[in-house]
């Protein structure tokens, strides 16, 4: 196994790769947690319709769109793939919200 370097002290790309894929990896691990946040959400909301919430949405997609500026990261790309990732969120709420009240 490749050991992980940081990103500068890479010097091939095998390293980087390792890197990357590592990276995936710890990358899979947030997501899995924050879908369990969209569990603990479709238990708590008492209703379905708010699932939904476009002000929050509006809300994540700017902190992300701020936070990637400031690291000097290419905000636009990385707001519209969080638009998808929370766009994913709520329909993955939903079928939880559904499926915990189906009887």
């Amino acid at each position: 196994m490749t050991e992980i370097l940081p990103p500068d002290d890479c010097t091939t790309m095998i390293e980087v790769r390792a890197g990357v894929d590592a990276t995936d990896r710890a990358l899979m691990t947030l997501l899995d947690r924050r879908f369990a946040y969209m569990r603990a959400a479709a238990r708590i909301k008492p209703e379905r319709a708010a699932v939904r919430d476009e002000a929050r949405k509006a809300e994540v997609i700017a902190n992300v769109r701020s936070a990637a500026s400031a690291r000097g990261l290419p905000a636009d790309d990385l707001a519209r793939i969080w638009e998808r990732l929370v766009e994913a969120s709520i329909a993955y709420e939903f079928e939880v919200w559904d499926r915990s009240r189906e009887s």
